[in-house]
């Protein structure tokens, strides 16, 4: 039976308030599945650095794989699992990019080893042994004591959900499975069986 539901945001920031206090490491790393303009899928770890109504934000490299993949194809998947709490958020959507300002905001808060890494990373390119660690000591010396400023190939992404599923793992795998999906501009809800 479906039903309409508060929006999946109000439970999703409750479950992550509990995953930030009881998840021993990385609470807010998240799987993203992209697919590439060959329609091959690939998948990898990012961070979760913020969300509200709008949807959830990462940042990355612009030229990575990923970067590219996002532009083919901007459909998306998210998954959160937070295994000492049995628990699972799938969040499926689109892609966008975040605006300069809010990709600028974001990487003035970085430690600066952080913000010389990423000048320094070509990210998803081939690269010498120890070559990195080369191009952020010249990446240091370019910069010097000054403030480092956001490279104009990195920046934030914003995953905007059309379909969420909270997963709560329960004995003799009768798990519970709540998924939300948008319609009409209403988030509807209806439980399915595991």
């Amino acid at each position: 039976m479906t039903r309409q539901a508060s929006d999946p945001y109000t439970m999703f920031r409750a479950w992550f308030a509990e995953a930030v206090e009881r998840e021993p490491r990385v609470p807010n790393a998240m799987q993203l599945s992209t697919v590439g303009s060959d329609g091959r899928p690939t998948c990898r770890t990012v961070l979760l650095k913020t969300f509200d109504e709008r949807g959830l934000v990462f940042f990355t490299n612009h030229n990575s794989r990923k970067g590219a993949q996002l532009v083919a194809c901007p459909d998306v998947a998210l998954l959160f699992h937070w295994k000492s709490l049995e628990r699972q958020v799938h969040v499926e959507g689109r892609v966008q990019p975040v605006s300069a300002e809010e990709s600028d905001a974001y990487f003035a808060t970085r430690d600066r080893g952080s913000q010389l890494g990423a000048w320094a990373s070509r990210q998803s390119a081939v690269r010498e042994p120890g070559s990195l660690e080369k191009a952020v000591e010249e990446t240091a010396r370019r910069f010097g004591e000054g403030v480092i400023p956001r490279p104009p190939f990195w920046g934030g992404y914003l995953v905007v959900p059309a379909r969420w599923e909270f997963w709560q793992g329960k004995p003799d795998r009768l798990h519970e499975r709540r998924i939300m999906e948008r319609s009409d501009g209403v988030w509807l809800s209806h439980c399915i069986d595991p």
